[in-house]
Formats: C-alpha cells, structure tokens, sequence
C-alpha cells in the first residue's frame, strides 16, 4: 500500500517550482527565511534526545547529517520508548549523566517548561549544542543569564517554536520578503487551548501546567509577526479573564487567570493582537492573520475558514447601508505544503507534528551546526518570542498597565 512518504517523494523539483511561480514565490530564499535543501557533507552531528513525551516526535534519525547516540529521560517507560523511536541501544537515567557522554556533541530538551533555563545551562556548560521546547524561560532574568550564557559558549543555541515552521506562516515570511503585503501594519495571533485543565493533575499530582498563566507560554503566537518581519515588540497591555475557579487554586504562579489577551506596539509602531486562552466556549485554533497596506493573509482556522488572501483595489462599490468603500479582491489561497519541496532533504520530505513543523526544525538545528550559522530561532529569537509574554502577565495582573518590554538583542 502507498504511504503518504511515498506519494510526497514524487513532488518533483518542476512541479515545485512551477507551483511557487504561480503564487508569486521565488524558489531561493534570503538570509532571513532561508532553509537549506540537500546536505553538502556527509558530516554527522551526534545528538542526544532528553524527554520521553514531546522528544519522541521529531526526526533526528532520518536526517541524513544526524545520528541520535544517547536519550534519557527519568522514568524507564519513557526511556524505552525514546529508544524503540530513535532505534537507539544507549539511554541514561538523567540529562545529568547523560551529558558526560563525550560521543554527545548537543542535545535535544523536551522536558517540562520550568526546567528549561536550568537544562539549557547545564547543557552548554557541558559543551554542548542545544536545541530546546519553549519558552526559552519562565523570568526576564532567566532570559538574560541565558543569552549571556550562549554568547560566553559560542555554541548553537535554537528553540524549537513550532508555529515559525507552519506552512501558512513559511509563506507568510516569502510574501514578506518579496514585498507582497507592502506595510504590515496589525497581526494577529490566537492559540486556544480549552480543557488544559485536565492536564493540571497526573496521577493526583499537580503538574507544571497548573494553573500555568497563558502569556507564559506565549511563542506559538508571538512567533506569528516576529518570525516575518523581524520586528521585536516594545510595549503591552494585557487584559486577562478568571472566574475564581477551584481548579486555579493554590497553583504555583498565583495565577487568577484562564484566558489572556494582550496588544503589543512594536519597535516600527505596528500593532500585534495575541489571546491565548485555556478555558471558555472556545473551538481550539492556533493561527494568525497578517494584515498589510497591499495584501492580507489569513491562516487556516481548522473549524472554519480556510487559508485566504485579499488583495487592495482601487474598485469601489456600496456596503449594506449604501456608503461608497473600496472592494478588496478575495481569493482562496492555495496553500504549498513546504515540507514536500527541496526546502528540505529526501527523507525528511513528509508530513508531520504541528503543520509540518517537525522535520523543519529538526532540520534547521542540525544544519545550522554543521554549516555552523544561525538557527532560525536563536536565542535572540527565542528571548523576543518569550520574554514580551512574561511582561504582559505583568500587565494583566495589574488591571492592563501599559508597560515597557526590554529588549534581550543588546
């Protein structure tokens, strides 16, 4: 029986670029939204996977510039199933230990948010390479000693933000680049997630992600204008909504609130609106819409409206009340899946976790070592991403303050 593997391996080099030529694309990238194709080497980075959950689904065994020499995780179960992934005999019981394994040369951390700073420097302390989940931090002070500490390092540092790797968004950064949407003057993010709370408890045991405040975990949204225009955002006023729940109490950040929502002002005076809520009559969505002077975007909501691009006229015509306004061209938008194009090695070319988003990233870590240039997502992108949430919570705790975000780029 064909796969889906199979049937995207025939995605050829003339359909792709006929394909982007018809959507105004050009096939080679700038420096900004480059991904590089085919391996030039046959250089192998020897990687360690830490986190038996999420560290499960990524790609790092099929990468042609890849071997995965070691994974780790607390609990046997986990451990085992790392290896059965990876197909890998060695497994320690600890990252700890894990990193004194000298065949390792950087390392994959998937574990809980609240471990994230810690691990990274333990990491880099070691010499190690890193790729890591997001945020990058939970503090504006975790987020600067971990700047410092890659810079001192001079090793690879890359988050693994999977929405800068969406489908809508890689095209959103090409539109960008070749000038389509003229000025981005407003985006707008949401990632809503109603029902985390059954994910507050496991076993009977709080986890990190009780009572977890929404704009701590901001990067699947914030990622949506940084990622494509490179703006970094200065300014917040962030508005959140509880309802005194017994579920909320007693949590670990003293967090009253389910939903957040916040407006952020950029460094070029843009707006960015971004709400990442957990409880409400909310379908579950994570997408965003690019609004610009000449062209707007809209990503897919997957219970509505699909992919969509609207084009300035100088057309007139009437609303319902008779007012004369100018008709913008609407069309469907036909999306390119990118993980099925020369943007990426052979057998990294099928779908996979979060729109795609996976093979990319294991990609983008692995070839920015061995070509030894910036990940997409370094730590200076990964901090701007972050670091605008944990300012905004700060806002919404006191009644939508109007605050100023630093910048970690210095």
């Amino acid at each position: 029986m064909e796969t889906e593997k199979d049937t995207t391996h025939r995605y050829n080099r003339r359909e792709f670029i006929s394909k982007a030529g018809l959507l105004g694309f050009s096939v080679m990238a700038g420096p900004r939204f480059a991904f590089a194709g085919e391996p030039t080497t046959e250089r192998k980075v020897r990687i360690g996977v830490v986190g038996g959950r999420f560290g499960t689904s990524f790609y790092f065994h099929e990468h042609p510039n890849c071997t995965v020499e070691a994974v780790s995780d607390l609990r046997l179960d986990r451990r085992e199933r790392l290896q059965k992934v990876y197909q890998c005999e060695k497994a320690y019981e600890s990252l700890t230990k894990l990193l004194k394994d000298p065949k390792v040369e950087a390392v994959f951390i998937a574990t809980p948010a609240p471990d994230h700073a810690a691990h990274v420097l333990e990491s880099l302390e070691a010499g190690k390479h890193v790729l890591c989940a997001v945020p990058v931090a939970w503090t504006l002070e975790d987020c600067e000693r971990l700047r410092d500490a890659v810079r001192k390092s001079g090793l690879t540092y890359m988050m693994a933000e999977t929405s800068t790797f969406h489908q809508v968004v890689i095209s959103a950064q090409n539109y960008y680049r070749d000038g389509k949407f003229g000025d981005i003057f407003r985006v707008e993010a949401d990632y809503h997630h109603p029902g985390l709370e059954v994910l507050f408890f496991e076993e009977g045991k709080p986890t990190w992600r009780h009572g977890l405040p929404p704009m701590l975990y901001p990067t699947h949204c914030t990622s949506y204008h940084i990622s494509v225009t490179g703006e970094r955002f200065q300014n917040v006023s962030c508005l959140g909504w509880g309802d005194e729940s017994e579920a909320l109490k007693g949590n670990p950040y003293n967090n009253p609130f389910w939903n957040e929502t916040a407006l952020f002002k950029t460094d070029k005076g843009h707006t960015s609106r971004i709400s990442v809520c957990w409880k409400g009559a909310l379908m579950g969505t994570e997408r965003g819409e690019w609004h610009g002077s000449k062209m707007s975007l809209y990503g897919d909501d997957p219970n509505g409206l699909g992919e969509m691009k609207v084009t300035a006229s100088e057309e007139l015509g009437r609303d319902d009340a008779g007012f004369l306004f100018k008709q913008a061209t609407l069309e469907k938008y036909d999306q390119i899946q990118w993980w099925n194009t020369e943007l990426l090695p052979q057998p990294l070319r099928h779908g996979s976790g979060h729109d795609g988003s996976h093979t990319f990233i294991t990609h983008e870590f692995i070839d920015a070592i061995v070509k030894e240039r910036k990940p997409k997502v370094d730590i200076y992108e990964a901090i701007a991403y972050t670091a605008p949430g944990i300012v905004a919570h700060e806002s919404a705790l006191k009644g939508g303050e109007w605050m100023k975000i630093p910048n970690f780029d210095m």
